[in-house]
This record gives C-alpha cells, structure tokens and sequence, in this order.
C-alpha cells in the first residue's frame, strides 16, 4: 500500500517498553509526502508513568510530531468509523490486554473502540503486537485475531 497522502491513525496500547521504538517508526512515516498521523492512546498508555518514562513527555511528544490532538477517551473514538477519519489503522504497541480484548470484543479503552470503529467500514487495521507472553497466555488470543 502506497501511504503518501494517507490519514492513519496511531494506537498506543500499554506495552510502555516499545514506545520510544515506535515514536521512531512514526517519525519515519510522517517523512512521506502528505501523510497525515493522529495519535490515539488506551487509557493506561495516556495516563501512567512508568520505568520507560512520563505519561505527559510521550504526550507531548506525539502531539508535537504529528500535529494533532492525542485520542484519548471512548466517545472521541466512537466516531473513527463513522467518519471514516483514517484510511488505516495501526496498533504498534498492542499490548497482551488489548490483543485478549480485541479477540473477545471487549471495547472498553480509546484503542479498543477505535479498532471496532474502524473495522466497520472494512478498513485496514495493522496489529504490531508487543508482549512477552505471546507463546504462551497469549497465544489463543493472537490466533483469534488474525
């Protein structure tokens, strides 16, 4: 898929660890022509410090790259679909909790719902997935969704 004037939407689920790696991949994304990243954020991902660093720099940082508002609760996510505000999705990181949730369709953080939303129209949705138990308790899960 050619991604030079495309509207994707970022999901960042819990797996704090990865989000410096990932903030990389959206710097290289957003150095193609017309490509236009909106941040969205799980609850936890948006709210809690951890070892890998602050809630509010990872924030700050996003907004700054992409330009636009950070996606942070259920009702802003609602309308991804009906809109069709992306012409793509992409999860990076999904965490093992949000890959369970999604394989059981519970849609109860922005990143869940924003997948959902954005499934309703057919559109493409990229799943990077990022837990450390991915053979294990995650397994079935990862087997469900794709």
């Amino acid at each position: 898929m050619n991604l030079e004037g495309k509207k994707i939407g970022f999901v960042f689920t819990g797996s704090f660890c990865t989000f410096k790696k990932t903030i990389e991949q959206i710097k290289k994304l957003i150095e193609i022509k017309d490509i236009n990243i909106t941040p969205i954020m799980s609850f936890n991902s948006y709210n809690l410090d951890s070892k890998f660093g602050k809630a509010e720099d990872f924030k700050n940082e996003l907004e700054n790259l992409t330009g636009n508002n950070i996606i942070h609760t259920i009702p802003d996510a609602e309308p991804i679909g009906p809109k069709k505000m992306f012409d793509i999705l992409i999860v990076a990181p999904c965490s093992g909790n949000t890959i369970a949730k999604l394989a059981n369709d519970i849609i109860d953080t922005p990143a869940t719902m924003a997948v959902k939303s954005h499934l309703r129209n057919d559109r493409p949705v990229v799943i990077a997935i990022s837990t450390n138990n991915a053979l294990s308790g995650a397994a079935e899960n990862i087997r469900k969704i794709t």
